[in-house]
């Protein structure tokens, strides 16, 4: 701003042209907006969680719906998975629709993560969907861009704006065993990657189509995938990574969580050297009966990850921070926040 008194001052040696020049220049500079660091949690769970009749509260004890308790502490993104045909309906389209809603409701971005599958999928099961076991690798393509196609209509007939799509969820193995498994069908998986990517791009041109690995601090599982994607002419726009201290095996031998950190960091560093691909943490947590810890472990990634990256970092978001008991990575106790969430105000 000095820089900008001075020239300002300087400025009756000027000619009116230069002057009018500068001037739009220092005003373009100085307002300049910095690219949004996107905060936020995937709360795919809270309509099946209403209707057992939890109820959320914030730190003072006042009632909260979760979308806008996250909206309370900072967080400006919310993650919502997709199943084919679940059971009970919770995490279908239409149950997607009715969180990105309340998430639009906020002013809160949406990522849509696709698991194809009818319940969970992560690196240790990709189950095919029951309506799509009998179908050969033609028919499985189709199948899963209309499932794909469909869903982002329904979003996009209400309006919602779906910043991010996630093609398969912790796809470290591929997905749709054994057609998608990527260590005896690489070629198959990254063609339906593909059909996934073109199908997320005729809805929403602009979205991001993400592909999520697990183990952020492991380089040679993304080696493997993304390697193997490109060979076989597979798109993506960003790499999606998990990154939990909890589950990486040398942060617990040595006792450090900084460790996950340190190496996360660097691969995130090194998967854009190598693809030119930009990154987002769809998923991190820590252990819950360790909030402290937890809270200085969460201020120090998000900070990383802001500031260690040269900017080609673009978010982290926490998985399913309200759930307790069972769950030992959430960030709640007795229907609570503990200290954890606080690393994102």
């Amino acid at each position: 701003m000095y820089f900008c008194k001075q020239m300002f001052q300087n400025s009756y040696n000027m000619k009116p042209k230069l002057i009018v020049f500068l001037a739009a220049l220092l005003l373009s500079i100085h307002g300049m907006a910095q690219p949004t660091f996107w905060l936020g949690a995937d709360i795919s769970g809270t309509t099946e969680m209403e209707s057992r009749g939890v109820k959320l509260y914030n730190a003072q004890g006042e009632e909260r719906e979760c979308t806008a308790l996250m909206k309370e502490y900072g967080m400006n993104a919310i993650r919502l998975r997709v199943w084919v045909n679940p059971k009970n309906g919770f995490s279908s389209k239409e149950d997607v629709l009715v969180m990105a809603r309340r998430a639009k409701a906020f002013g809160m971005a949406v990522m849509v993560d696709f698991h194809y599958s009818d319940w969970w999928a992560d690196p240790g099961k990709q189950n095919i969907p029951e309506a799509w076991r009998s179908l050969n690798y033609k028919q499985m393509k189709k199948a899963l861009a209309k499932h794909t196609r469909e869903t982002l209509q329904l979003m996009k007939k209400n309006d919602i704006d779906v910043r991010w799509v996630q093609v398969g969820n912790e796809t470290t193995h591929g997905f749709l065993w054994d057609m998608g498994r990527a260590e005896t069908n690489m070629e198959q998986y990254a063609g339906l990657t593909q059909v996934g990517y073109q199908a997320v791009k005729k809805v929403y041109p602009k979205a991001q189509v993400i592909v999520h690995l697990d183990g952020g601090c492991d380089p040679k599982r993304y080696d493997f995938i993304f390697d193997g994607l490109k060979q076989n002419h597979a798109q993506w726009d960003m790499i999606g990574l998990s990154v939990y201290p909890y589950w990486d095996k040398e942060a617990k031998l040595t006792n450090s969580d900084m460790e996950t950190l340190r190496k996360c960091i660097a691969n995130i560093n090194r998967l854009y050297e190598k693809y030119g691909t930009e990154t987002m943490i769809v998923e991190t947590g820590v252990e819950a009966k360790k909030p402290e810890k937890g809270l200085k472990f969460m201020k120090a990634l998000i900070q990383a990850a802001r500031n260690e990256t040269n900017g080609h970092c673009h978010g982290v978001f926490y998985w399913a921070p309200e759930l307790e008991g069972h769950y030992p990575l959430g960030a709640f106790d007795r229907h609570r926040p503990t200290v954890i969430m606080d690393a994102f105000k």
